[in-house]
């Protein structure tokens, strides 16, 4: 477990000094509220000094000068927190939506792999609880713990310059509780993390089931999930009661500390008072001090605590913000310069895992203008060859390039605005027909959309609907069809109008018959553009310039359709056989 309490901090303060002149009013502004919180009480033991005196000749006059000049305090008091107030009401809000932005923005630029490792609701949880982590630390600091350090402060100067004795005794006590304080809430912050990751494991563990409903009505698992998201929750649960439990404990020996104090405080300041060195109003003007002390100090104990709790709730946040990108640009990376779409894998080896080589020595030319199909056995680097040729992972050896232009040294932005990729399962925003569409090229025209669309074939469905292009099609697309949500991923790609294609089995979601449509509309797209089709039925390749036979992580064959049907034995043959002829066990 990696504390980051000192990287959160410093986070929240790179994004709270963009504001400097509210800062400074913030500042400002608390100061001299305090000091006017303090100054008051002494006002009120002149007066009460001034009125023990009896009524003496001028003593009614300097009295309602006292009330004039409290009144006027008070009123500067009020103006002052509006100040702060208003002030507050723009930096926290302005500081929480920047930290939302850069939250955001790292995550995105976070590499394929890291989310395929991360629950999307852990993610947009630990988002949500670092801008709350910051408005509670802004709250603590501006309104609790701030101010309230200022106020004891304050006190102990005045004390010490008016009543020294009675000054010492609480610096002496303040040095004993704020040490116990601070040690107890470093001593309780690992009980908040693991509270905070708990959490975390619940939420992940809510959005995955929640997600997967259909696969829990289908298998009928119900009791399983809510056994094991029982089980999740109770993990919750023990931490959480800990973590409480261990507050009750803290408040507790703190309250025992504060009662040494009243009791301390006010033994001396009877015996002061019987020496003749305090008067009732300075008995009085110690109890208001006592009494404030204690409340801000019980409040700064408290407060100490949620502000290790704040932290601990930002701690998995910072890491992901802290945490260096798997795949970045290198160092003033160049602008992919479009040519032919060229594709050439030189001597590639890469690993998801260390140790299990996915590729090993690949090599592989792609001609400008090719038609290309990768077929094989699951897992034998299909899916791989075209993800590391979208650079989102970095090679372990060798080198990519399209247009004889290493990939790994220009920028990702400019390489894949020069890829279009009809995926097998597409992904959806839930957001208009047309706004998705238009997602592959945001400039686009309404009569451009429309037209990518009909090319399609998704102008026959979205036409149906009474809103039509302004349909919403749902969460990752779920109101479509799978054929529906391929067919708009195909129009995306004829929008995006790129020199590279690639389809991963672009029409496996279509029926026949809308899949004689689309096939029609592909040989449109892939017309002068560099293609690579990644297909298992074979009878959707057969026209290709080129069949790449793959099969642990190397081409074991290669030609076109016919050539590679005459191979003897061939792992083509084999597939061709069971695909057109049924399975091996039927054939028998």
């Amino acid at each position: 477990m990696q504390y980051l309490t000192k990287q959160t901090l410093r986070i929240f303060w790179d994004h709270s000094k963009k504001y400097p002149f509210s800062m400074a009013v913030l500042a400002v502004g608390n100061v001299v509220l305090t000091a006017l919180h303090i100054y008051i009480p002494l006002m009120y033991r002149d007066l009460i000094n001034t009125l023990t005196a009896g009524r003496q000749p001028g003593v009614f006059e300097i009295g309602l000068h006292i009330v004039i000049v409290i009144a006027i305090l008070s009123l500067v008091s009020s103006v002052t927190r509006r100040v702060i107030n208003f002030f507050t009401n723009f930096v926290k809000p302005s500081v929480m939506r920047d930290l939302d932005n850069t939250c955001y923005q790292t995550l995105q630029k976070h590499s394929f792999g890291f989310f395929t490792s991360n629950f999307t609701g852990s993610l947009v949880t630990k988002v949500k609880r670092y801008e709350k982590a910051f408005e509670r630390l802004a709250d603590q600091f501006i309104y609790d713990m701030g101010r309230q350090f200022l106020i004891v402060a304050m006190i102990l100067v005045v004390l010490l310059w008016q009543y020294r004795a009675l000054g010492f005794v609480l610096l002496a006590w303040m040095v004993v509780f704020l040490a116990f304080s601070l040690w107890f809430a470093r001593f309780k912050l690992p009980y908040d993390i693991r509270q905070a990751e708990a959490d975390t494991e619940m939420t992940g563990r809510l959005a995955d089931s929640v997600t997967n409903n259909i696969n829990v009505k289908l298998f009928t698992n119900y009791a399983l999930e809510n056994k094991e998201f029982g089980n999740v929750v109770h993990n919750q649960y023990n931490f959480r009661r800990k973590s409480l439990n261990l507050g009750v404990l803290c408040d507790f020996i703190q309250n025992i500390l504060m009662i040494a104090l009243e009791a301390g405080m006010l033994y001396v300041g009877l015996r002061l008072w019987r020496d003749g060195a305090l008067q009732i109003g300075d008995v009085a003007l110690l109890q208001a001090y006592i009494i404030r002390i204690i409340d801000n100090l019980w409040n700064t104990a408290k407060n100490t605590r949620y502000i290790y709790e704040a932290l601990a709730d930002a701690n998995e946040m910072t890491e992901i913000l802290l945490r260096p990108q798997d795949v970045k640009d290198v160092p003033a990376a160049r602008e992919l310069q479009p040519g032919k779409g060229k594709i050439d894998f030189k001597s590639v080896s890469f690993a998801y895992r260390e140790g299990v080589e996915v590729l090993k020595d690949f090599n592989l030319l792609i001609a400008p203008g090719e038609r290309v199909a990768f077929v094989g056995p699951s897992g034998g680097g299909k899916s791989t060859i075209i993800k590391l040729l979208f650079r989102f992972y970095d090679l372990d050896q060798g080198e990519v390039s399209v247009d004889d232009q290493n990939i790994a040294r220009i920028t990702q932005d400019s390489l894949r605005r020069v890829l279009a990729l009809v995926p097998q399962e597409p992904m959806l925003f839930h957001r208009s027909l047309m706004e998705n569409i238009r997602y592959a090229r945001p400039g686009a025209t309404d009569a451009e959309v429309i037209e990518a669309a009909k090319l399609a074939h998704v102008h026959e469905f979205a036409s149906s609907f009474p809103a039509g292009y302004g349909t919403l099609v749902g969460e990752r697309g779920m109101k479509l069809s799978g054929g529906e949500r391929q067919r708009v991923a195909i129009a995306r790609a004829i929008l995006k109008d790129a020199p590279i294609l690639v389809l991963d089995e672009a029409t496996s979601s279509l029926d026949s018959e809308s899949e004689m449509y689309i096939q029609e509309a592909l040989k449109k797209l892939m017309k002068g553009r560099t293609t690579i089709v990644v297909a298992h039925r074979l009878s959707t390749i057969m026209q290709m310039d080129r069949i790449l036979v793959i099969d642990g992580g190397k081409v074991v064959e290669q030609g076109k359709h016919e050539e590679l049907l005459k191979a003897k034995q061939g792992l083509y043959q084999r597939l061709w056989d069971i695909q057109a002829g049924g399975f091996a066990g039927e054939k028998a």
